[in-house]
């Protein structure tokens, strides 16, 4: 088993522990038994299936199309290789997530992750099973890997995770720290570096007028940056009252995992601007 792939796991098991001892993990507020299941299958798809056989279908496809570029970067300076990941992995995600959340048949493949009326390490692959085969991003990085930066993304990939995981986990790692008046400064910067629990969870809040939430904004997987940079940014250092959708019906387990095969999902896939304003 590859280096990146234990150090993964054992990120991914640490968070749960952390939730298993603080916050426990398999009973959140408000769960139904569609969420745990939503939750498993999507996660066991996309690690098993989804993501290695896009990276090694668009290596592949980039080995028929330009043969001769087979390992061209592999001497490629290590900061301007972990740009190169930046730019076409995780702003190109940050881009998609964006439009997830502006056009509707991309939010009706999204909803399930904002489905959850909690805030959990079991939420970071919870997408319908086509969100992920479709993203941007990961085939743009298998083509990186066949220009010769796998040696890069082993490296990259851990990182990332460590970021978007400890985001997602209601034991949020970032809240004892803002009570540290000498460390304000540094996470300042750190806030509008990365996401931390604060940024991503502003995003998962399920009321407009919630003063920690913003839905509409706050994309950012690995770098927050994005959003201090395109304008989608908002920073409070607070954490929403409460999680999901609002103004929106009932959506079923066929939709969440694999719409548009099964179910239908309202013409009104995504909470309006005007809609978001009541609280549900």
């Amino acid at each position: 088993m590859p280096a990146s792939t234990i150090a993964i796991l054992a990120i991914y098991l640490g968070f749960i522990l952390l939730e298993l001892w603080r916050s426990n993990l398999l009973s959140k507020p408000e769960q139904t038994r569609d969420d745990g299941i939503v939750e498993l299958v999507s996660t066991v798809v996309l690690l098993g299936l989804t993501q290695p056989a896009v990276l090694f279908t668009s290596a592949a496809l980039a080995g028929w199309i330009a043969p001769q570029y087979a390992g061209a970067l592999s001497d490629l300076n290590v900061f301007a290789a972990i740009g190169l990941f930046l730019i076409c992995d995780d702003m190109m995600q940050y881009w998609w997530h964006r439009a997830s959340h502006s056009t509707k048949w991309l939010y009706n493949l999204h909803r399930a992750h904002h489905n959850a009326r909690y805030m959990s390490v079991r939420l970071v692959y919870r997408n319908n099973l086509f969100y992920y085969a479709m993203m941007p991003g990961i085939w743009l990085s298998g083509v990186l890997i066949y220009l010769g930066l796998g040696w890069v993304y082993a490296g990259y990939i851990v990182v990332k995770l460590l970021v978007i995981i400890g985001a997602h986990s209601d034991v949020a790692w970032d809240k004892p720290l803002y009570k540290i008046k000498w460390l304000s400064p540094l996470m300042w910067v750190v806030e509008r570096t990365i996401s931390t629990p604060a940024t991503h969870h502003a995003h998962h809040g399920r009321h407009a007028d919630d003063p920690a939430v913003n839905y509409k904004g706050n994309y950012g997987n690995l770098l927050f940056f994005w959003d201090v940079l395109f304008g989608t940014a908002k920073i409070t250092r607070s954490f929403p009252v409460n999680y999901g959708v609002e103004n929106l019906p009932e959506t079923s387990l066929g939709e969440q995992l694999a719409w548009p095969l099964f179910g239908r999902i309202p013409e009104t896939a995504e909470p309006t601007e005007e809609a978001a304003t009541t609280t549900a």
